[in-house]
């Protein structure tokens, strides 16, 4: 039971408060979702079902991306990388879409967070998959970057709604302008025929003399130059994220170095990851199968987060999926330590075993969350998840409650 049912009223209490300050969202993207392609979608549509629906477009990237470059750092056919930018801007579009069909419908409520927010972090440990597949990235240490980057990107954002109570999008975030430079790397891909493309030295691509630059920094390639750039961004999110959370707690007369507190779920193990990932072989043998372990691990603790937002519950300081990690980190670095300490796992198949068994763990402990949170908001709201029990748009309102004049 993962909601105490003495929080449960507090859904009905809950009001969703966001803030989006994007001009490519304001000018662009809502005028197309609102006035074209909303009305794609049959008012019998749940809102839920169009969230799932766009998550599939990622899933199928995912999946062609293992068929066709398994390990990364292979060119694919052209149309591959075609496929890919397509289906990410129809999954932000159909996930841009899932409000406004919840309010037209009359079906908003904190059940679609919950539903929008973990398919959002889902998507985001296999986009970044996809991405590190689409410039040739290879089994590399720039990949588990692109991968923290990434999904702490996402955590402060769920961390600062927790303790602001809004979600806010600046005029450069990552779910609007973010995805859509994503969507064009994809396709610019696709035009220059492979990601080998991104490889290649950015100044001297582009013509431009590089001899004034540090020797460390001269060649320096596309994907490197763009991940230079997220770190940089993501440094901003920190430190903004970080202020707002402050401002927060102490204008309503708290301590803020609970709430700071809560970046340690995620930033703490992650001081070990790269550690685990040098003591053992899964860093050029098993890296995707060990993302997406960390990944799945990272959408859980988001979950938790989520929920505990929306029944105002203390926040999940914890994260019991971490906890086969720090078993696996022990094993590989007390032998190096510990005088005549031996390892249970060794250096070869069982610590490849073990890696999996952790994530067959993850899929099981972040599904069982699902359901069982999902089950019981969707009882207790006398709703259902990815179909409308009540329409209330035609005046079918549940028992003991009136329609609004």
């Amino acid at each position: 039971m993962y909601i105490r049912q003495s929080r449960l009223r507090n859904l009905r209490a809950y009001k969703y408060s966001a803030e989006d300050h994007s001009l490519v969202s304001k000018y662009i993207l809502k005028p197309f979702y609102t006035k074209f392609f909303i009305h794609l979608f049959p008012m019998s549509m749940a809102p839920n079902l169009i969230t799932l629906t766009g998550f599939s477009f990622v899933v199928t990237n995912f999946l062609t991306l293992l068929w066709y470059n398994p390990t990364l750092d292979t060119d694919c056919p052209r149309w591959v990388y075609a496929s890919w930018a397509l289906g990410l801007f129809l999954y932000q579009t159909f996930d841009a879409c899932d409000g406004t069909q919840a309010r037209r419908t009359g079906q908003s409520g904190p059940l679609g967070e919950l539903f929008d927010h973990g398919v959002d972090a889902l998507n985001t440990s296999l986009g970044v998959i996809i991405f590190a597949g689409a410039v040739n990235l290879g089994y590399s240490w720039a990949t588990v970057l692109a991968a923290f980057g990434s999904l702490a990107a996402f955590y402060l954002t769920t961390w600062e709604e927790y303790h602001t109570g809004t979600l806010y999008l600046g005029i450069v975030s990552g779910p609007v302008e973010g995805v859509l430079t994503l969507a064009a790397v994809y396709a610019w891909t696709a035009v220059k025929g492979g990601g080998s493309y991104w490889q290649q030295p950015m100044l001297k691509t582009l013509g431009i003399d590089d001899s004034w630059l540090p020797e460390s920094l001269r060649g320096m390639s596309w994907a490197h130059t763009y991940l230079a750039y997220g770190g940089l961004m993501l440094s901003f999110n920190v430190i903004s994220s970080c202020i707002s959370v402050y401002r927060t707690r102490r204008s309503q007369n708290r301590s803020p170095w609970p709430a700071l507190a809560g970046l340690l779920p995620f930033f703490l193990p992650w001081l070990f990851i790269p550690l685990w990932l040098h003591l053992r072989p899964i860093l050029f043998d098993h890296l995707i199968p060990f993302l997406l372990f960390i990944g799945i691990a990272s959408a859980y603790q988001v979950g938790l987060i989520i929920t505990a937002h929306l029944v105002r519950a203390p926040y999940p300081y914890t994260n019991v999926l971490f906890i086969p990690m720090i078993f696996g980190i022990f094993d590989a670095l007390a032998p190096s330590i510990v005088p005549g300490w031996k390892s249970a796992l060794g250096d070869g198949h069982y610590v490849v075993a073990y890696m999996f068994m952790c994530l067959g763990v993850c899929f099981g402990v972040h599904g069982s969350f699902i359901v069982d949170v999902v089950m019981n908001i969707c009882e207790y709201l006398d709703i259902w998840c990815l179909t409308i029990k009540y329409r209330r748009d035609l005046g079918v309102m549940p028992p003991g409650e009136k329609k609004e004049l």
